[in-house]
């Protein structure tokens, strides 16, 4: 059910969104395995107890910081144990009455509430108390932080898929990594949450971990293979990715002479090019640009036709699926040397002003648009929309 008694801005403070009921079975289908006597379950930020069910002789038990949620949460299930507190504040077993024998089992739709994120940044203001050791711009990763620090052996929950594939956000993970290995990976697009569908959707991965000394590294993800709905496994290590041909970002100094004036011809006048992170982000921002910025790179001419391809992959995104949202730009070096007229042209065409400055000629539109499609349908494979 949706907290409909939040208002808006509350709800993206709290992180609390409804969570379809399919999504809920799926979760416990990963975790019935694992579930017995033994076991306690719990939904540490379990919103009106969606995640709750009576599973038999184990213990079961959400948590909200929330106080209407919690109220609500103990009318639809009287079978579990209910605490209203901020589970993010004095993590420990003993908080919520789990026994140190107990096998905990943690599964729900944890709050992923990223500060530094533009998306509602006007309205983000998380004002409670978090634990020094689990504290982070994401309350997300403050969370998946806390299950650590509470010793589960088995965690089933969402969270954007982000927090794995992006080496800056799993290093933010360290302690969690350490101790858990990923055993299932289901994609699932937010845009499957209503209140999320009206954003570009990005992915939501319902991760299963298992407590594991081993852990897992970054290498780890990189060959792990995620189950999107409906689709072929999907890999990171399966593809090759711009960042090994181009900057992605501009240096940290201003470069000397990079103004449009007078001492240059316009073939050797500076381009610029606008700051690249991942693929969805491309869907929001430009390419080529005409100025200079605190947010522009400057362009290696030597480099001008990735650059260029860059500049072409953004109007193919409708042929990629929800699941590559996070990924930095995908390319098959090989394959683009051979269709690399076709993304020139069709640079060219978008931009007049490139004309000049690429060492091949154009080729014709309807020419380039059926080599564009070859190109993606064979880059994406299966994967291909």
């Amino acid at each position: 059910m949706s907290q409909a008694h939040l208002a808006y801005e509350n709800r993206v403070n709290l992180g609390s969104y409804y969570t379809p009921p399919e999504i809920v079975d799926v979760a416990w289908e990963m975790i019935a395995p694992y579930v017995n006597s033994q076991t306690t379950v719990i939904d540490s930020a379990c919103g009106y107890g969606d995640f709750l069910k009576d599973c038999g002789q184990a213990i079961t038990i959400g948590c909200d910081i929330d106080e209407t949620a919690i109220s609500v949460a103990k009318k639809n299930n009287d079978a579990a144990r209910f605490f209203q507190t901020n589970a993010l504040c004095d993590v420990s077993r003993a908080k919520f009455s789990i026994s140190q024998q107990s096998d905990l089992i943690v599964v729900g739709n944890p709050p992923y509430n990223d500060k530094t994120s533009l998306i509602r940044h006007n309205i983000k203001d998380v004002d409670f108390d978090i634990d020094e050791d689990l504290a982070c711009r994401d309350l997300g990763i403050s969370f998946l932080r806390s299950y650590n620090k509470l010793e589960a052996a088995v965690i089933c929950v969402l969270h954007p898929l982000s927090y794995l594939i992006k080496p800056t956000n799993f290093r933010l993970l360290k302690e969690f990594t350490t101790n858990y290995r990923l055993i299932d990976g289901l994609l699932i697009s937010s845009g499957e949450f209503p209140e999320s569908a009206k954003h570009t959707p990005f992915p939501i991965v319902l991760a299963l971990y298992q407590k594991d000394t081993r852990g897992m590294a970054y290498n780890f993800i990189r060959s792990f293979r995620f189950r999107p709905d409906g689709k072929s496994d999907f890999c990171l290590g399966d593809f090759d990715y711009i960042n090994n041909y181009i900057d992605k970002y501009p240096k940290k100094n201003r470069p000397v002479d990079v103004e449009r004036d007078g001492h240059h011809s316009e073939k050797d006048a500076p381009l610029f090019f606008w700051t690249m992170r991942d693929i969805n982000a491309l869907k929001r921002n430009r390419t080529f640009v005409e100025n200079y910025s605190a947010n522009t790179i400057v362009i290696d001419k030597q480099k001008l036709d990735y650059y260029a391809y860059v500049d072409v992959f953004k109007r193919n995104l409708h042929r990629l699926p929800f699941y590559f949202g996070n990924c930095d730009v995908l390319i098959d070096d090989n394959l683009f040397r051979q269709y690399k007229p076709a993304f020139v042209s069709d640079a060219v065409r978008h931009h007049p002003f490139l004309k000049k400055r690429f060492q091949i000629n154009s080729i014709e539109k309807q020419q380039a648009v059926s080599g564009l499609d070859m190109y993606f349908k064979l880059l994406l494979g299966e994967h291909h929309v």
